[in-house]
């Protein structure tokens, strides 16, 4: 026993020894010290006869500029091995010494083996890719499949072919890909949202709908359907979406879904007609009545934000009401009765009956997070109300409801805010400084933005005057009173002049002339931003919402493209650089692949 025990732990250090040894001559090569790989590649490979190590000794010659020493050794091995490996590197080598034509005749010589022996064909054609001999490992791919036709490359010729640049092939061998594996559908979105744009005459653009239209001639299927309705959702073309995915669903009697996701994307992209008919496709064809109501709460919440006096609002205050008469006023219809008393405070100023409305609401018999959802709106209508002792109350019950939610942080950040409105700066930041660690991103994030509104205004100024008005004009933005906040936010800038309070209320105040759409005061704002506080932390919301605004409504592209290219390129850690480097390419004309 004794003997056995001290054979294993001489294999064991052995082992580990050879271990070692090879993760220090990997380091060596990884950090440039070719010479000390190289020894030390040859010390293993004496013990133990390694592809690895054999190649590792090779590519060492070759950083040491010994192309003929790695020659020979290549050679050497070909005498004794028909390896495809060594065959492949020989010809790489030839390359590297610029003998394109004994380059090519071993790389022929590859590949040939390949057709007497397709087994052959991943291990020869992967060689070729890591020495980015892409014809060569196309071609080796695409000789396997027609040798072995239950073989599938799909996959790894479409790779090549977008390296390549041969978009058409890679867009059919995606598609084929997919044909055999539905499941990977949405990969194959990421992959072809890389290489085509909203422009639908951008070449890819083109290849890849007409790949989609072929395959649906002649080989009739959903997905195909499914990949052209995405395609146009790309391309902005809405309707025509909407046609596709009309089509699968009277083929299929399957899901809404789709057309319920595209319906809110509509709505986000302000294509409110389409929207609005997309919702009424889903209204009249659903079965199912969470869905039904769900398309009847997007329609109004739509109609809300667009309507224009009165009237509007009481056709809307109607439509609640007869879905309330037709669904009932129970735990199905709760999402509509907390929209219905949003509807009633803040767009008709009818908070007494909102409030009513969401207290019988709470008579119902819900579960915790159904009656927190009710408390957070309730409790932010009280704020509206300026009942905020109240409202704290509600929010505090949220967080001991449903602790550790997303609902609870949520709960908190409004504790936070209502007592930032009170003018309690000081247990308001207190409250921010456990939120900045939210799970939930979003909380998160308004919770800092809050917190370092606070902390730089609460110091400067003993009495803390700016800081009060600003969080009154706050609160009347809250409360939809947006000509009486702009007004306050002047006295703000008026009286304030030096105060580090300045760009903040001149970005607040711009967001408000964008929401009266008096864009050229919202378009000064911004500039002045840009030309005042340039080094501070808000520089960069100016720059980004002015490449907005030059963008939407002001037509003017080329401004846009300047200020969006300053986020690029000066803002590199701001948290519109993703999206201001997307939007910049796109008013280019880039070729996004």
């Amino acid at each position: 026993m004794r003997v056995i025990t001290t054979i294993l732990l001489s294999i064991l250090l052995c082992f580990s020894a050879v271990s070692q040894t090879e993760e220090l001559a990997d380091s060596y090569f990884n950090e440039g010290d070719y010479g000390k790989a190289l020894l030390t590649y040859e010390k293993l490979y004496e013990k133990e006869k390694r592809q690895k190590y054999f190649l590792q000794i090779i590519n060492s010659h070759r950083q040491l500029d010994q192309l003929e020493i790695a020659e020979a050794l290549l050679k050497e091995k070909l005498e004794n091995s028909k390896s495809i490996t060594y065959t492949i590197e020989l010809g790489y080598n030839y390359q590297l010494k610029n003998d394109t034509i004994n380059a090519n005749l071993n790389y022929d010589k590859a590949i040939e083996s390949v057709r007497e022996n397709p087994a052959y064909t991943y291990s020869a054609a992967r060689r070729f890719e890591e020495h980015v001999l892409l014809d060569q490992a196309a071609r080796t791919y695409e000789l396997g499949m027609q040798l072995k036709p239950n073989s599938n490359y799909t996959i790894q010729l479409a790779r090549i072919y977008g390296e390549q640049a041969r978009f058409e092939k890679m867009f059919n061998s995606y598609l084929g890909y997919v044909e055999r594996k539905p499941d990977y559908v949405d990969n194959i979105k990421r992959i072809f949202s890389q290489f085509i744009t909203e422009d639908k005459t951008q070449e890819n653009n083109v290849s890849l709908r007409k790949a989609l239209l072929k395959r649906i001639q002649s080989n009739p299927n959903l997905l195909w359907n499914q990949l052209l309705s995405w395609l146009f959702i790309q391309q902005k073309e809405y309707n025509k979406a909407f046609a596709q995915e009309k089509a699968i669903y009277k083929r299929e009697l399957l899901t809404l879904e789709p057309i319920v996701d595209l319906a809110i994307i509509t709505i986000d992209e302000q294509e409110n007609d389409i929207a609005r008919n997309v919702l009424e496709f889903v209204i009249i064809n659903s079965q199912e009545a969470e869905m039904i109501l769900d398309a009847h709460q997007l329609q109004l919440t739509l109609d809300t934000k667009y309507a224009t006096d009165k009237k509007d609002y009481q056709a809307i205050d109607e439509r609640y009401l007869q879905l309330f008469n037709d669904f009932g006023q129970g735990i199905q219809t709760l999402d509509l009765q907390i929209a219905y008393a949003h509807f009633l405070a803040f767009y008709r100023s009818e908070t007494k009956k909102a409030i009513d409305f969401l207290k019988d609401t709470l008579k119902i018999e819900l579960a915790p997070l159904e009656e927190s959802k009710v408390k957070l709106e309730l409790g932010d209508i009280l704020v509206f109300e300026e009942k905020f002792n109240e409202a704290l109350i509600y929010y505090s019950q949220i967080q001991y409801k449903v602790k550790n939610s997303v609902l609870s942080q949520q709960a908190r950040f409004k504790v936070a805010k209502t007592s930032y409105y009170k003018g309690d700066f000081a247990w308001a930041e207190s409250q921010l400084k456990i939120l900045k660690k939210s799970t939930s991103q979003l909380t998160a994030n308004d919770a800092l933005d809050l917190k370092l509104l606070i902390s730089d205004n609460r110091n400067e100024d003993s009495l803390q005057t700016a800081l009060k008005l600003y969080s009154k004009a706050d609160l009347l933005a809250f409360q939809n009173r947006n000509d009486e906040s702009i007004k306050l936010l002047d006295q703000v800038l008026e009286a304030h002049k030096t105060e580090t309070i300045v760009d903040q209320a001149l970005l607040k105040q711009a967001e408000l002339y964008e929401k009266k759409k008096d864009f050229l005061k919202a378009e000064a704002n911004y500039l002045r931003i840009i030309a005042d506080f340039k080094d501070d932390i808000l520089v960069d919301d100016a720059y980004f919402n002015l490449a907005e605004l030059y963008a939407n409504e002001l037509e003017q592209p080329e401004k846009a493209k300047e200020f969006y290219e300053k986020i690029i390129f000066e803002h590199a850690d701001s948290i519109y650089f993703v999206e201001a480097r997307k939007k910049f390419r796109l008013l280019r004309g880039d070729d996004i692949n």
